[in-house]
């Protein structure tokens, strides 16, 4: 059994930023990092099941602002490498998250140094920059929306609105550390945004490619395909209603339901594969006992 815990384990931090290494989560002993033990962020953030599947909504529903996705589509090889895309975005959600201070520092200032780098003009003549604090709020609202979406689903869905109000407020440290402005720091505060940006997003052919890149990633091996295609699903599951219309990405209620009741068989089994993520890393910094 042990075996084939690390065999599991060994692919799904591959997925992950962990892949990537520069990041020593387990020193300074003591470092809390931008959020320490006791915050939101490090109980939502912790399961890597909520994290995939909140990430896969978020990446589709950030796609849908032609502003957000010019940015990506002119100056990423994503197309190319869609897998280092995710363990970037990973090392970066998780590095903040659960990093030793001077790595949240790194990760936001080298952020910020691509940002500056990455502007242009749409295809219907609109300008765009990355840096734009408008721009990086909504890249961060869709982000975190999905996030605790995906929490709430497959993790706790007692979860209480001072909790989540808590999560957006603290959460909100990120996004203004990139330079977002007027960014929602409560449930209602972020269901008001959304609902003021929907005139502002649509679905055209480099949106749906996105998905079909995504869609078609590779997996890290062949028995895990069909475990990919769970998750992409559940993502798709996850996104608001009005935008999986816009994106033509309808489910049937019985689909739905097989998906919810997939990840939730699932899920306990990455639970008890993963022991060495960045949460667990993290927890030995502090001190504290990892969670199986």
């Amino acid at each position: 059994m042990e075996a084939l815990r690390r065999r599991i384990e060994a692919q799904v931090l591959s997925l992950s930023g962990l892949a990537l290494g520069q990041i020593d989560y387990e020193h300074p002993i003591g470092d809390k990092g931008f959020f320490g033990p006791d915050s939101m962020p490090w109980e939502v953030h912790r399961d890597f099941t909520c994290m995939l599947v909140g990430g896969v909504a978020a990446l589709l529903l950030q796609m849908l602002h032609p502003l957000a996705l010019a940015g990506v589509w002119d100056h990423s090889n994503f197309r190319q490498d869609m897998l280092g895309r995710l363990r970037r975005t990973g090392q970066f959600v998780a590095g903040t998250t659960f990093g030793p201070s001077a790595s949240v520092d790194w990760l936001l200032k080298r952020v910020r140094q691509i940002h500056q780098g990455v502007n242009g003009i749409t295809t219907d003549g609109q300008p765009y920059a990355a840096s734009d604090p408008a721009l990086l709020t909504w890249v961060h609202v869709a982000e975190v929306s999905c996030f605790l979406a995906s929490y709430r689903r497959y993790c706790n869905p007692h979860l209480s609105v001072a909790e989540q109000d808590r999560y957006y407020a603290e959460m909100a440290r990120v996004a203004e550390g990139l330079g977002a402005t007027n960014v929602p720091t409560s449930c209602l505060a972020v269901a008001d945004y959304l609902t003021a940006m929907r005139p502002q997003l649509r679905c055209d052919e480099r949106t749906v490619e996105v998905w079909q890149l995504l869609r078609d990633a590779p997996a890290p091996s062949r028995i895990s395909v069909p475990i990919a295609h769970l998750f992409r699903l559940a993502g798709i599951d996850l996104l608001p209603d009005w935008a999986r219309t816009q994106l033509h990405l309808q489910l049937g209620a019985w689909q739905r339901s097989l998906i919810r009741s997939g990840v939730h068989t699932l899920a306990p089994l990455l639970r008890w594969a993963v022991r060495d993520g960045a949460a667990q890393r993290a927890r030995r910094r502090m001190g504290l006992p990892t969670r199986d």
